[in-house]
């Protein structure tokens, strides 16, 4: 069990979140009272303050807005991303991509959801610009 597992979680937003991934469901929040979609997931709209908040499947398309790679295994780099989904929220996450380093600022990603069960978590893979 990873040391985010939605059973270790206190009940409130987060392990709903991180049990809906589990299950195979991506959903963030949106708020009822300003329609303004909220992540990472909380008790209060960050914009509003208001406590309606509904889930909500995001749209999975959003662009690159940072990303690093990380080298602790010379063998194994990997990325780390900043994703701004449509919908217009910011998610940290990673591209996968042959080469990390190929992941660039202003890159067209999709989501989906690797792994299942308390491993599962949303990845994005590139995705070619409409002409």
């Amino acid at each position: 069990m990873s040391p985010t597992s939605s059973k270790q979680l206190a009940p409130g937003p987060e392990a709903t979140y991180l049990k809906g991934l589990a299950q195979g469901i991506w959903r963030i929040q949106r708020c009822t009272e300003c329609s303004r979609h909220v992540f990472p997931p909380r008790q209060y709209c960050p914009a509003c303050e208001s406590a309606k908040l509904e889930w909500v499947a995001p749209r999975p398309t959003g662009t690159v807005y940072s990303t690093t790679v990380v080298r602790l295994d010379p063998q194994q780099p990997y990325n780390v991303a900043l994703i701004d989904l449509a919908d217009g929220v910011r998610m940290m996450s990673s591209v996968t991509c042959p080469d990390p380093g190929d992941v660039h600022i202003g890159m067209p990603v999709r989501a989906e959801i690797e792994g299942s069960g308390d491993e599962a978590r949303i990845v994005f893979h590139p995705v070619a610009k409409e002409a």
